[in-house]
């Protein structure tokens, strides 16, 4: 067991033998304790450290009556949705402990389910993924410190170094967590829940409302004929930009590869990935959007997020990449002995469903724009996941078709 798991086992230990408040909610085990303190995420940081001290007091009782010269708070840097503070404790007996305090941004509940968020925490945690869940709090939850660096898109896509490798690898074991509960795929689901909010809002900022109402959506469900689909999921999705309508949808073809289903990350980019150098470790953190959901989608929203929030697609991997790296993800342990057919069949998968990704996270840009107080410009990177997928629709429409027609691919 390492330095992190043994101090987050023995916060959690001291608690409990101190009979500390415990969360009411059956999402969660009950030995996790809970405070209905929150901490305002648009305080400055001088007025904001207090309140993280408060707060971490009123968790842990084994630190009520530390002084608050025995504690330091600092910034981490993360993803763009959460505020992240590490928080430094010189207990009693002289150790020195670490814990990560998370911040949910401003109105995250409008694109996250922190119910379902949390039942998975704790089998995921149980599994060996992510950071150990040690509280819960009214805006926020405390998990134990990793003593990692957060990825960089490069760093994805080195598989010379192995690293792609081992985040497939990783991957694939993430996938045969077994998490109680309804196991339907969340995409399409997902993605009307924020069609409805993207294509209701109105922004205070009279430039981003001109910006936004270049954007006319349209959206429904049909039936196609027996010989296609018994049931799919069309999008008609509408732009007017520069005057200029076009029209685009998701590839019902998506409904047609059997894809397997499981429990997926949804948002497994760089800054959820993290590596001890030291000792060559790799954690899966941050699972909010965890849910049911296609195998192909969590990987081809993998490969898009190769290219970071700036969305640089250059960085896209190329298919000897991606074949790598699904390779390992098909068969750990020896995967030179997978199958090209297995490995051309979830190549298209992917690359399919990439075209899914482009359009869910496009949609949850317009709604941070709106919503996030966080500085980026969420609502430039709602064009940058749109125009990608128009760039690349047609091409993996001709990938898809031509694979499931029997034709093999180049």
């Amino acid at each position: 067991m390492d330095v992190e798991a043994n101090q987050a086992k023995q916060i959690i230990n001291d608690n409990n033998n101190d009979c500390a408040k415990v969360n009411s909610n059956s999402t969660i085990d009950d030995s996790i304790p809970h405070s209905s303190l929150s901490v305002d995420t648009a305080l400055p940081f001088p007025l904001m450290s207090p309140r993280i001290i408060e707060l971490c007091k009123d968790l842990f009782r084994k630190w009520a009556k530390l002084d608050d010269s025995c504690f330091s708070v600092e910034t981490v840097s993360g993803g763009i949705t959460n505020l992240l503070l590490k928080v430094s404790v010189k207990e009693e007996s002289g150790d020195n402990v670490a814990v990560t305090v998370r911040l949910y941004g401003p109105n995250t509940e409008y694109v996250i389910d922190r119910e379902r968020e949390l039942q998975a925490i704790k089998y995921l945690s149980a599994a060996g993924f992510g950071a150990k869940l040690l509280g819960v709090f009214g805006n926020g939850m405390v998990q134990s410190f990793i003593n990692a660096r957060t990825l960089t898109p490069l760093d994805m896509r080195k598989p010379k170094l192995a690293l792609a490798a081992e985040i497939a690898k990783q991957l694939r074991r993430f996938h045969q967590v077994e998490i109680p509960g309804p196991k339907e795929p969340q995409l399409w689901v997902d993605m009307f829940k924020f069609f409805e909010k993207a294509s209701a809002l109105r922004f205070e900022d009279p430039d981003k409302q001109r910006i936004y109402e270049t954007i006319s959506f349209k959206c429904y469900m049909f039936i196609v004929s027996e010989n296609f689909c018994s049931h799919a999921v069309r999008f008609d999705f509408r732009l007017y930009v520069n005057s200029c309508k076009i029209k685009h949808f998701i590839p019902e073809l998506t409904e047609l590869f059997s894809a397997s289903v499981v429990f997926a990350h949804n948002d497994l980019l760089s800054a959820n990935l993290m590596l001890n150098d030291e000792q060559d470790k790799l954690y899966i953190i941050d699972f909010e959007y965890g849910s049911y959901n296609y195998r192909g989608y969590d990987i081809g929203n993998h490969f898009n997020e190769c290219a970071g929030y700036e969305c640089d697609y250059s960085l896209y991997p190329s298919k000897e990449e991606q074949y790598h790296f699904l390779r390992h993800y098909l068969q750990p342990e020896k995967p030179y002995e997978v199958s090209e057919k297995d490995l051309e069949d979830l190549y298209v998968e992917a690359n399919t469903f990439r075209l899914a990704s482009h359009l869910i996270w496009a949609l949850w840009g317009l709604i941070q724009a709106r919503m996030s107080p966080i500085d980026f410009d969420y609502l430039g990177y709602f064009f940058w996941r749109y125009n990608e997928y128009k760039k690349q629709k047609e091409k993996c429409f001709f990938l898809a078709q031509s694979h499931l027609s029997g034709s093999r691919t180049v």
